[in-house]
């Protein structure tokens, strides 16, 4: 599902990067020799050549980087250059930081990754910051939302696909009861939804919808908006059907007047390797058209290149 193509045979990382170092010290920093390389390198083949670099020229690579490149494209190369949970901390940081109830970045991080994956980041987090992720959440986010965030980010799920059909059930009307009586921030639905395991989550919403006759999401909608609701679907989403929801985050990050840069580059950069081509197949059947000829339309440059590179099309 990844979109990224690594050349055979790979070059050694001694070879990128003497590659890189020609790149820099060039006439000009030849950016397209710096996509050629790091655009076709997998997370840990990058993660190589970081520290092949630092060890050949002893100089941090990631500061060279960001003394050569400018703008949008810098950020996407040094976010793409990073270790994937290294590189959730940094989205988390600048999203606890600059919180609001419509950022996205921590339920993205805690809901569409992996318990795992979630675990690592968590690990780096604190190794970077010198706090906790769930501290810094606590910190800087408050009510209904800090009960939330701070579950998610907390979660270790199972998983494996084994499921309860009988406790399914049961929180199915747990869940419904709570929705029916507008108790959004039960702290039983709360702990339904950063707790299960995906699978369990998954038939858990399937009996919900033969038994109530809808999608919990679409009882999740009131008629006015609310931010805690759309948070809540978005939670919904990221486990239940994570290559539709970051279609739909590059839907309204194009196809709007101004790209945002933010949305299109964070799912392309932490999604390249993961579940690119699923999102691109949503993308194309959402709009028909591809998500190659609308990033190239909304973007230029050496960023426009970058993009193009890491969703397959070279």
């Amino acid at each position: 599902m990844s979109t990224i193509t690594v050349p055979s045979p790979t070059p050694s990382p001694t070879e990128d990067s003497e590659q890189l170092r020609k790149a820099f010290e060039g006439w000009g920093t030849n950016e397209k020799l710096i996509i050629e390389i790091l655009g076709h390198r997998t997370a840990a083949q990058r993660k190589v050549i970081r520290q092949t670099y630092t060890q050949l020229y002893e100089e941090d690579f990631l500061k060279r980087l960001e003394s050569e490149l400018t703008h949008d494209f810098e950020r996407a190369l040094l976010l793409w250059v990073l270790e994937p949970g290294e590189r959730d901390a940094l989205l988390a940081h600048e999203a606890i930081r600059k919180w609001t109830p419509k950022n996205r970045s921590l339920l993205e991080i805690s809901c569409a990754r992996s318990s795992a994956e979630l675990w690592t980041v968590r690990q780096a987090y604190h190794a970077r910051y010198k706090k906790s992720l769930e501290e810094d959440v606590a910190s800087h986010t408050q009510g209904d939302f800090r009960k939330l965030l701070v579950a998610l980010v907390s979660s270790y799920r199972y998983e494996g696909p084994e499921v309860d059909i009988r406790l399914a059930k049961s929180e199915a009307k747990q869940l419904h009861e709570a929705i029916k009586e507008k108790a959004f921030n039960h702290e039983e639905l709360i702990r339904i939804l950063s707790t299960r395991s995906k699978a369990q989550l998954n038939a858990t919403f399937n009996h919900y919808k033969d038994e109530y006759g809808h999608h919990i999401n679409k009882a999740l909608k009131n008629e006015k908006p609310e931010e805690f609701l759309d948070a809540l679907r978005v939670v919904i989403k990221c486990i239940c059907f994570p290559e539709k929801y970051f279609a739909k985050v590059l839907r309204l990050s194009i196809d709007k007047l101004g790209t945002d840069e933010d949305g299109l580059l964070r799912v392309v950069v932490t999604r390249a390797e993961v579940d690119m081509k699923c999102i691109k197949e949503q993308y194309f059947n959402r709009t028909s058209r591809s998500l190659e000829h609308a990033i190239a339309a909304d973007t230029s440059g050496d960023y426009q290149d970058f993009m193009l590179t890491l969703i397959g099309k070279d």
